[in-house]
């Protein structure tokens, strides 16, 4: 569960609480294998969905705040060139963004934290719950936090797993990463679920290609549930680069952090997106209960847990709202 002193962060979706790294480590520079090539990112440009920007800012939403806008982040410019990608292939299976512009940006009075959040639902016969990106700066007494969000959910036309890709950056040089596929079925029950989306698409190697980065070391969710709710190929990783390591923590997210990102989704575009699964009503029902209580966890231990602490108490009641009727969770 989140706490204040893990940094009051955002998250929509299957949430995995911040928890303050452990000291940093000194390291070199990563460099890409033999064979691998660094991805060129989109900089410093916005995303547009639906004809709405879909920017880390749009004009504020309070002139008269004297905020200055969230800075441009090698995770922004990864997770924009995620967001292309996935647009372009599901094209007319979202709908254009209906998000009001209050909660699209949002900021505090006290000028220390903005956010943004969009949210493309599927179209009518499409396997597409919804699409939400989210973005937070808060500012903290010894520096910054940062945290970008992809997720996409599926609907019961299918019981494909769901994308997450989740950066948290709590200092110049270290970051968390959260990818992976969640699974939507009990992988221990389905051994043919396990084979079809995770080892016949070599989802392990993604893994693997983060986790031999000498800057790589294992991160662990406070929260049980979030451990239990991710796949055994999950990348949940903290890259810490040690003091004076900014450059080379820039140079392994905009490299082999966002090729292996921008992989990972190609599998979930190929394998998941346009999956269509016969299901009789009891395995249906069974699946978008499961869906709701993941969807429901996640509010309840991220959103009204730490939003209420970093915004007024207007502002984080829209956005918590708004991502309730993404989640098509009802308040309690």
């Amino acid at each position: 569960m989140l706490r204040p002193e893990h940094c009051l962060r955002l998250l929509p979706a299957t949430a995995l609480a911040f928890a303050a790294a452990s000291a940093p480590f000194s390291c070199p520079l990563s460099r890409p294998r033999r064979g691998t090539t660094r991805l060129r990112l989109p900089h410093r440009r916005a995303l547009h969905l639906g004809g709405k920007p879909s920017s880390t800012l749009r004009a504020p939403a309070m002139p008269d705040a004297a905020v200055a806008p969230a800075p441009e982040m090698p995770q922004r410019e990864v997770a924009r060139a995620l967001a292309e990608q996935a647009v372009a292939r599901l094209g007319p299976q979202l709908l254009p963004s209906a998000v009001p512009d209050d909660v699209a940006e949002f900021r505090n009075a006290a000028g220390n934290a903005v956010g943004s959040l969009d949210v493309r639902r599927g179209a009518p016969g499409s396997s597409i719950a919804f699409m939400m990106q989210s973005s937070l700066h808060c500012k903290v007494p010894n520096g910054a936090i940062d945290i970008t969000s992809i997720l996409i959910f599926l609907n019961t036309a299918t019981d494909a797993p769901h994308f997450l890709l989740e950066l948290i950056q709590g200092s110049p040089t270290s970051i968390v990463v959260v990818l992976d596929l969640l699974p939507r079925k009990d992988l221990a029950l389905h051994p043919d679920y396990l084979q079809k989306y995770y080892e016949n698409t070599r989802m392990d190697e993604q893994r693997a290609n983060i986790e031999e980065l000498l800057q790589a070391r294992p991160y662990r969710s406070p929260s049980l549930f979030v451990r239990s709710a991710c796949s055994p190929t999950a990348v949940m990783v903290t890259i810490d680069c040690g003091q004076g390591g900014d450059g080379a923590l820039e140079e392994i997210v905009s490299g082999r952090l966002a090729t292996v990102a921008k992989e990972v989704l190609q599998i979930w575009l190929d394998c998941c997106a346009d999956s269509t699964v016969e299901m009789d009503d009891t395995e249906r029902e069974f699946l978008l209960k499961r869906d709701q209580l993941v969807r429901s966890k996640s509010i309840e231990v991220d959103l009204t847990a730490s939003l209420p602490r970093m915004f007024d108490p207007d502002v984080s009641s829209r956005v918590i709202s708004e991502i309730r009727k993404a989640f098509g969770v009802q308040e309690p």
